[in-house]
């Protein structure tokens, strides 16, 4: 299974997807339960400043999911989409992009 993981990040990595962010996808998918920001921080040993702002670039890019949390205070969990899932949305977006350039170049006649 792991070179299937190895083909996935090298896909991953084409597509833009910074290494420490591959690293927390990584993490969150093998943990396969939710962690808080404190909690990745601890595992990966660095900033929080910098893990929070990987973790949303992650959530934005489609690779996380978030839950609101309330316990006592308010934070969000978060856990990886699968790797199917994952392929699943790329394969999707990359077809939505290829149709918009498809509609605009049909506008514009080149």
């Amino acid at each position: 299974m792991s070179e299937v993981y190895e083909r996935l990040e090298a896909l991953l990595r084409s597509l833009g997807v910074k290494k420490t962010e591959l690293r927390i996808y990584r993490l969150l998918l093998e943990k396969k339960r939710p962690m808080r920001i404190t909690e990745i921080v601890k595992e990966v040993g660095i900033s929080e400043r910098s893990v929070r702002e990987h973790v949303l670039s992650l959530y934005r890019k489609g690779m996380l999911r978030r839950e609101l949390i309330q316990q006592g205070w308010l934070g969000y969990t978060y856990t990886a989409v699968s790797p199917a899932e994952l392929l699943e949305n790329i394969k999707r977006n990359i077809l939505e992009k290829i149709s918009e350039l498809e509609k605009e170049f049909t506008r514009a006649k080149y």
